[in-house]
């Protein structure tokens, strides 16, 4: 009997590794849906829609967008500025009162910039 306690709980245990498992696969492969809008100077992800322009903080957690800092190809041409950042491309970096917020990644961007 007690054999048996042991093994349903091994394979209760099996099991709930693998549940574990496939979620984390499942959350990991979900891709974020973002496109960008140059006509309209936008970025939208997950439906909720951004400016390409204006003032920006950057941080660790809690972002609204991953971007990648490149040399080519870049999906959205940025130019940091400290006036004026009411212009298509034009950010200013702030820690107060942002825009938007941001998380520089080297893997698993939104955006390419």
């Amino acid at each position: 009997m007690k054999n048996l306690i042991n093994r349903a709980l091994a394979a209760e245990k099996k099991l709930f590794i693998l549940l574990a498992a496939v979620v984390m696969t499942a959350s990991a492969m979900a891709k974020e849906e973002v496109t960008i809008d140059k006509d309209n100077c936008t970025i939208t992800k997950n439906g909720k829609t951004y400016h390409l322009y204006g003032k920006v903080k950057i941080v660790e957690n809690f972002e609204d967008i991953k971007v990648k800092i490149v040399d080519c190809f870049e999906d959205a041409d940025i130019k940091i500025v400290k006036n004026f950042e009411n212009t298509c491309g034009r950010v200013k970096l702030v820690e107060n009162f942002e825009d938007i917020k941001i998380k520089i990644v080297n893997n698993f961007e939104g955006v390419k910039k």
